[in-house]
């Protein structure tokens, strides 16, 4: 079943917006005014189940996408302790990977599922190369996903080391911070107000247990 966010996160905390801790000039707010996604939810609905817990507000999923890409928040380390994809060095110019090795990785040119190629080493390269324990271990040789897009996380990657980059990282740090203090002030005051509502109730004698439990 398809979700929806009904209102934002200010139901959360008390006498606090999120979007009030926000500036005026943050880039994320340039976004939303840019990003027209009213059309979504009325494509993707035949695709939901009528039943079931609603889903994540599809939405909402694309808007952290975006923010994902304009940011450079990817996940590519490998969990198993061999090389990622961050180790694979990308030539624009011929359209190959270059491995920690120097070895080529090229493409077919097949796009997978509408939107992904896959870069491959060769199988005779990979059986010689002292690295592949590190790289490899358990398939024939390396293969390197890429997004038909990727081009625009590359320019946002570029961007990452300038000051620009780092302002930016530096004010949503400050939201990040002033949210978890609201947060932490929020808790604790529904703590204080269920301890104060325990202390009014009268306490429970034993015969009442007696009763209660037979």
């Amino acid at each position: 079943m398809m979700g929806r966010l009904k209102s934002d996160q200010g139901q959360l905390f008390y006498e606090f917006r999120l979007g009030d801790a926000v500036p005026e000039d943050h880039l994320v707010r340039k976004i939303d005014t840019a990003l027209d996604l009213s059309w979504l939810r009325s494509e993707l609905a035949p695709h939901y189940s009528s039943m079931g817990r609603p889903s994540i507000d599809p939405e909402l999923m694309i808007r952290m996408l975006v923010v994902g890409y304009v940011f450079a928040i990817c996940k590519s380390k490998r969990d198993d302790g061999t090389f990622s994809r961050r180790d694979f060095q990308y030539d624009p110019t011929s359209d190959v990977y270059h491995c920690p090795g120097g070895k080529r990785l090229g493409t077919s040119g097949t796009v997978h599922e509408g939107k992904t190629l896959l870069y491959r080493a060769s199988k005779l390269d990979c059986d010689v190369c002292p690295l592949k324990p590190q790289c490899c271990p358990k398939e024939p040789s390396r293969k390197i996903p890429r997004e038909i897009h990727e081009y625009a996380r590359d320019v946002a990657r570029s961007l990452a080391s300038t000051e620009g980059f780092e302002q930016s990282r530096r004010e949503r740090k400050k939201i990040e911070m002033r949210c978890q203090r609201r947060r932490d002030f929020a808790a604790a005051g529904r703590s204080k107000s269920a301890a104060r509502t325990q202390a009014r109730r009268p306490p429970i004698s034993g015969v009442f247990l007696l009763v209660a439990l037979f």
